[in-house]
């Protein structure tokens, strides 16, 4: 049975210096991100955009997202599979193209996930997981562009852990 979720948030526009946007270049794309009962995030465009560098844009935010549900969904198809996961870090990469129109899209985003189990005999399984991981990631599910996965797997206290 499909259950439906609902995920509210509010968005402020911090950046009228004065003119509002009377040019491209006469407003600041400063915002904060808000959800009740969590801290407020400081949000902007990113810097070719005249964005602020010190603020989370939505290019980071979206890789971010894609990231962390494959986390997420890794380490719950890891539990279905034995495979006992003891650590985990991802450098994902994103890749946007602008277009000519002033719009653009991305076209990948890869995941780097290194892995780290408990048990040498899982390492092939913890290696296969992450499509399964993958489909189920409900972030990789809504976008039209491929979520590509170059996993590293380690075992626990080959490489320092």
């Amino acid at each position: 049975m499909d259950v439906d979720h609902r995920y509210e948030l509010t968005l402020e526009w911090q950046g009228n210096t004065g003119s509002g946007t009377s040019g491209y270049r006469a407003y600041s794309r400063l915002g904060e991100l808000r959800v009740d009962g969590k801290p407020s995030l400081g949000v902007s465009a990113d810097t070719p955009f005249h964005g602020d560098a010190d603020r989370w844009n939505p290019e980071d935010m979206l890789i971010g997202a894609l990231a962390e549900c494959h986390l997420l969904s890794y380490l719950y198809v890891a539990t279905l599979h034995g495979v006992v996961v003891t650590a985990y870090t991802d450098a994902a990469t994103g890749t946007m193209v602008s277009t000519s129109d002033g719009g653009g899209h991305f076209t990948e985003v890869t995941l780097h996930p290194r892995v780290t189990v408990a048990d040498s005999s899982m390492v092939e399984t913890a290696r296969v997981i992450h499509e399964e991981a993958s489909a189920k990631c409900y972030i990789a599910s809504s976008v039209n562009f491929p979520v590509r996965h170059e996993p590293t797997i380690l075992v626990d206290g080959s490489d320092g852990h």
